[in-house]
């Protein structure tokens, strides 16, 4: 694990300078009790909480694991009663206070009332904002989430103090047109939770940077590392600018990954190269 660094203060009456992020590159191994992971998760997100992190960031399936199809349906539980995410609620409200941390939960095995599982992403942040994210496109092509999952159908954007938010999860990486959907909800900024593998890493370097070249926004995407269901995971968590380039990179092991960005670039670099006014398909 890195060392987890404080950020230092710089909250002055109350407003919000810039955009503070933590994105959690957790190991999700088959030798580990997903329970045991559940617990060192939500350890991390209170650090990172009182760490002075403004947004926080999970990875895909980070407690059944990406890969380990057998357990899902063991793992699936309705998001409304999720125990994983009740207690992570309660670490970003710090037990019952007004919270300041926007939190990404990652992605989870959702178990709908009609029986059907979901890949699904959680997302809660200040003033009531809650948002839920089902997985449009699922992996596997005969196999894993292709066939033990439902396919979401609703793209998902959540307004927040830096603009914009909008949600994607791993493979949908590779459906250029999910994005320019989110783009016309008004995305400035993409959050991607992701349990990518490490014999295609370099699939995932590349879209993150053409996602946020082709849309003009920041790019937070968190990726799992570790073997999953005997599938090596790749690591690489990144943060990319509305310019293409690489804020922040991870490595391949365990660790947190902190940026500071100032999230008027993405206004900035749509004024300097308009180019999104030029669209003509829709």
């Amino acid at each position: 694990m890195a060392e987890v660094r404080r950020f230092p203060s710089r909250r002055t009456s109350g407003t919000i300078d810039g955009m503070r992020v933590s994105l959690l590159q957790l190991a999700v191994d088959d030798a580990e009790a997903p329970y045991d992971r559940w617990n060192r998760g939500v350890k991390l997100v209170e650090a990172e909480r009182d760490s002075g992190a403004e947004l926080v960031i999970l990875p895909e399936l980070w407690i059944a694991g990406g890969f380990d199809y057998k357990t899902w349906s063991d793992q699936a539980e309705p998001i409304a009663t999720s125990k994983p995410i009740s207690a992570l609620e309660r670490v970003r409200t710090q037990d019952g206070e007004q919270p300041e941390l926007w939190l990404h939960f990652g992605s989870y095995v959702e178990s709908a009332p009609d029986g059907t599982l979901y890949n699904t992403s959680v997302f809660r942040g200040t003033g009531g904002v809650t948002a839920q994210y089902r997985k449009i496109h699922r992996f596997g092509f005969s196999e894993g989430e292709a066939t033990l999952m439902g396919a979401g159908a609703e793209l998902v954007t959540v307004p927040s103090p830096w603009g914009t938010l909008g949600l994607a999860t791993c493979y949908d990486l590779r459906f250029p047109e999910l994005f320019r959907g989110l783009l016309d909800r008004g995305m400035e900024h993409l959050l991607v939770c992701s349990a990518w593998p490490e014999k295609r890493i370099e699939h995932w370097r590349l879209l993150l940077r053409a996602r946020a070249i082709e849309d003009q926004v920041f790019v937070f995407a968190t990726n799992c590392v570790g073997t999953n269901g005997g599938v090596a995971l790749g690591g690489r968590s990144a943060v990319i600018d509305p310019w293409g380039n690489v804020v922040a990179e991870a490595g391949t092991g365990e660790e947190v990954l902190h940026v500071d960005v100032d999230p008027a670039l993405v206004t900035r670099t749509r004024e300097a190269l308009p180019v999104l006014k030029d669209r003509r398909l829709h």
